[in-house]
Order: C-alpha cells, then sequence, then structure tokens
C-alpha cells in the first residue's frame, strides 16, 4: 500500500431524497416533543395535576426512560424491518397512551401510561434518526434537524403553557397522526449493513485510491456512553430549571419568557456549529463544549436570580445544539446501517430518565436544586472524559475519522 499524504472519510450515499429527509426530520421533531417541553409539562403535572415535585421527576423519567427502551428495541431489528411497519406500530402505541392519559388523573396510571407513549415516542424517533444518518451528509441532516428543532422547541414552550393538560395531550396525539400520514415517503430499509467505512486516501504520487476500515464495535459504544451521560444533565437540568427558578430570587414572569427566547437561540447555535465543525471538525469543538455546559450548570449551584439564569439558559441552549450536532454526526460516520444511531434516541432517553430520578432523589434528600445543579455539571465532565478517551483512540486507528465534520 502506498504511503499516504492525506486521506479523507467518504460517506456512501443511502438516503438523499429531500422528500424522505423532510419526513424524518418531521417525525424526529414529534418525537423529541415531550423532551422538548419537559419543563412547561412538569410544571402543568404540578399546577394542573397536583402531583409533587417529586412525582414530577418520577413521571418524567418514566416517559423518557420509556423513549430510550422504545429506541433500543428498534435498534434490534431497524436494519432488517420495514420501517414503515415499526412507524405505524410505534405510533399508534403513543397516540393509544395520551389518549389514556385524558380520562385518568392517578399518578400510578398517569407513570405507566406516560412510559408507554415515551415508548411510541422513542420507536419513531430512532427510525427517523437512523434515516438521517443514512444520508450522504449526516452533518448537514442533523443540522437541519436541529435548525427546526430550535423553531419548534420554542413554539411548544410558547404554545404548551397556554393550554389545559387535556390539550397538552391532544397536540401530541395530532402531531403523531399527522407522522403517519407522512410514512409513504419514509424509505422502508438501510442499503449499507457495516461498520466499514470508506475513507478517499491520496498516494505521495497524487494517485486516488479507496482504502476501507471497519470500525470496532466499542468506539460506537463509547459514543452512547457518552451522550448518556450528558443527558443525564441535560434531562435533570430541563426537568427543574423552571421550577427551581420559580422557587429563588428570579421573577416567574422573566423565566417564562427565557423558555421561548432561549430555545430559537439554538438556531445561532445550529449556525456556529456547521462553520465549527467544518473548521475544526467535530470532536474537538465537542470537547470544549461540554466544559463549557459544566461550568454555566455549576454557577446555578448557589443560588439563582435573573443574571445567571439568563446566561445559563442561553448557553445552555446553545451548547445543547452544538453537543448534539457533533455526537448525532459521529455516529452517522461510523454506521450507515442505523443500528447505532437508532441507539442514539435510546442513550439520550435512558440519560434523560437517570438524569431526572437522580434529581428527584436529591431533593428527596433534602440537598435542595443546588445539589441538582452540581450533579449535572459531573455528568458533563463524565461526558468529556469519555470523549476524549474516545478521541485519542481514533486518533490512533485514523486521523480522518476522529477529525471528520
Amino acid at each position: 500500500m502506498p504511503e499516504n499524504t492525506s486521506s479523507l472519510l467518504h460517506h456512501r450515499t443511502v438516503f438523499d431524497d429531500w422528500r424522505s429527509i423532510t419526513v424524518a426530520i418531521y417525525m424526529a421533531l414529534v418525537g423529541y416533543g415531550v423532551m422538548v417541553g419537559i419543563p412547561v409539562i412538569s410544571t402543568a403535572w404540578v399546577s394542573l395535576l397536583g402531583y409533587s415535585e417529586v412525582q414530577v421527576g418520577r413521571i418524567a423519567g418514566a416517559d423518557l426512560g420509556g423513549f430510550s427502551l422504545g429506541a433500543i428495541l428498534v435498534s434490534l431489528v431497524v436494519a432488517r424491518v420495514n420501517r414503515r411497519l415499526i412507524v405505524l406500530a410505534a405510533g399508534t402505541v403513543a397516540v393509544g397512551a395520551n389518549a389514556f392519559c385524558m380520562v385518568t388523573t392517578s399518578y400510578e396510571d398517569t407513570l405507566w401510561l406516560r412510559a408507554m407513549a415515551g415508548i411510541g415516542s422513542g420507536a419513531c424517533t430512532a427510525v427517523a434518526i437512523a434515516t438521517l444518518a443514512g444520508t450522504s451528509k449526516p452533518a448537514r441532516a442533523f443540522n437541519i434537524l436541529l435548525f427546526a428543532f430550535a423553531f419548534s422547541q420554542g413554539g411548544e414552550l410558547y404554545l404548551l403553557p397556554k393550554l389545559s393538560m387535556n390539550q397538552i395531550y391532544l397536540f401530541f396525539i395530532g402531531t403523531t397522526v399527522l407522522s403517519l400520514l407522512l410514512l409513504p415517503w419514509l424509505p422502508p430499509r438501510p442499503v449499507a449493513t457495516s461498520l466499514d467505512i470508506e475513507i478517499d486516501e491520496q498516494a505521495q504520487s497524487g494517485a486516488h485510491y479507496t482504502a476501507y476500515l471497519h470500525v470496532p464495535s466499542y468506539i460506537p459504544w463509547l459514543v452512547l456512553a457518552a451522550v448518556l451521560f450528558t443527558y443525564l444533565n441535560i434531562g435533570a437540568y430541563w426537568t427543574y430549571i423552571e421550577l427551581a427558578s420559580l422557587n429563588s430570587e428570579a421573577s416567574p414572569q422573566w423565566v417564562s419568557q427565557l423558555l421561548v427566547y432561549t430555545s430559537v437561540f439554538s438556531v445561532i447555535g445550529c449556525a456556529c456549529a456547521t462553520v465549527i465543525s467544518n473548521r475544526f471538525g467535530l470532536a474537538k469543538p465537542l470537547l470544549v463544549t461540554l466544559i463549557v455546559q459544566a461550568i454555566i450548570v455549576l454557577m446555578l449551584a448557589n443560588g439563582i436570580n435573573n443574571t445567571n439564569v439568563m446566561i445559563s439558559m442561553f448557553t445552555f441552549n446553545f451548547c445543547w445544539i452544538f453537543v448534539d450536532v457533533y455526537q448525532l454526526a459521529t455516529i452517522a460516520n461510523i454506521d450507515h446501517s442505523g443500528r447505532f444511531a437508532a441507539l442514539m434516541p435510546g442513550a439520550q432517553g435512558l440519560g434523560q430518565i437517570i438524569g431526572p430520578n437522580m434529581a428527584a432523589s436529591i431533593l428527596a434528600l433534602g440537598l435542595g436544586y443546588g445539589g441538582i445543579f452540581v450533579m449535572c455539571a459531573c455528568a458533563s465532565i463524565i461526558a468529556f472524559a469519555i470523549y476524549l478517551l474516545m478521541y485519542l483512540r481514533l486518533r490512533k486507528l485514523t486521523p480522518a475519522l476522529a477529525d471528520a465534520s
């Protein structure tokens, strides 16, 4: 094999039809709907249904834990089973569970029903993410997803507080039913089924050739472990940030406005993520972002006021987009079959169930919201350490993959 002077990661095209990409993006937005609206939904569960703050943490954990389980189940079959059938079955489960939530307010019933709704949403989201990971330019596809995500997040956080509890459930039912009507445009199966990647190599003579590299399976597992810890931070922070602010010096009206404004600020994060990844790749900006995220959640540990909650929430939303773009694209660069990509929502959901439940336990122990924010910072630092280990390992395997954009 000739000595190389340069190499470039090459993505095999699987799905590049814009209708398919658009449908997958919409399905992902619908699947992430509850995750996005958790701050408002958590407050509604307290104010409209009378659940305690600890119970809210358990219910949010059940919903997001179900989300994780749904994605894990889909990852086992997404490379072999018709994806349209998966979404049809999962969407039906999500619609049914939301409908039953409208006829019972029992804490125990709601706990199980939210878990079922989460399973349906997680399965639909896993199929959508696996589809986007199969495009020739996954970082671009995920940037478009997260650009749309920023606006849908802002729209949800503006709309949901104006609705009753049953109307909130109807909103999720309606958006899910619409996604089922779009199934004919969802690609039913993947093309690639292995972890082999193609690298365009240039020899010293100037000749180009294609090298094939099999990526060890522990590499995507490391990414998924880091995603779990990242979303442990996100899940706990996002579940309790409004409730924590309402029990502080910060103005409730100011915090409510921030939830909307800071989510739209994520649009700037999308644009910056694209520019920075094109210049520096995915890994290095991600490592910096995780450290910044740890700092901005830790700054709330000693108390919340109008100024520090504004800085924290704006920066948190900005970093959230960075983290998602880089995490999703890193998996997509490795796996075009959709197996590991489908596990991304699973890792996110698992982090989301552990995060709120750990936060609820911290409150139950009387450690207050400050203890929650310290836990969030620790989770982000652990994610940083895992990504650093993965990056150093990839540098030895293939620099083209380690520094891919």
